[in-house]
């Protein structure tokens, strides 16, 4: 949903959107807040269940992850609630939520956002 005005968005109301995603046989919700027209950035909420660890892949976009609830899982450790991780373009990643819980994450990325796997 592009925009290039002011808006606001009341995050509590509006409904997650399950995206299947059939590399992980499980959907990972996401309610999406903001893509700039002129830079294809995003903004998203993004909520993996718990156990659900996206393998190895790769972004032509950096992206960043703030952690609001739950444990984020990476290649590069585990982070909790208030820790920011950013990825550069083109690293080869894993991620998601630990086994204990979810975890929802603000996701931002700087172009727009492809998901390529690593074979």
């Amino acid at each position: 949903m592009p925009r290039d005005e002011f808006y606001a968005i009341d995050t509590t109301t509006l409904p997650w959107e399950e995206r299947h995603n059939p590399k992980i046989g499980r959907a990972i919700l996401r309610k999406d807040l903001h893509t700039d027209p002129e830079t294809g950035a995003e903004i998203r909420l993004v909520r993996y269940p718990a156990g659900v660890v996206n393998p190895a892949h790769t972004h032509p976009c950096g992206h960043g992850l703030y952690v609001l609830e739950g444990e984020l899982m990476t290649h590069r450790g585990t982070f909790g609630p208030g820790s920011f991780v950013w990825f550069p373009e083109g690293e080869t990643m894993e991620h998601g939520a630990s086994p204990s819980g979810d975890v929802t994450v603000l996701f931002v990325t700087n172009k727009p956002f492809r998901i390529d796997y690593v074979e």
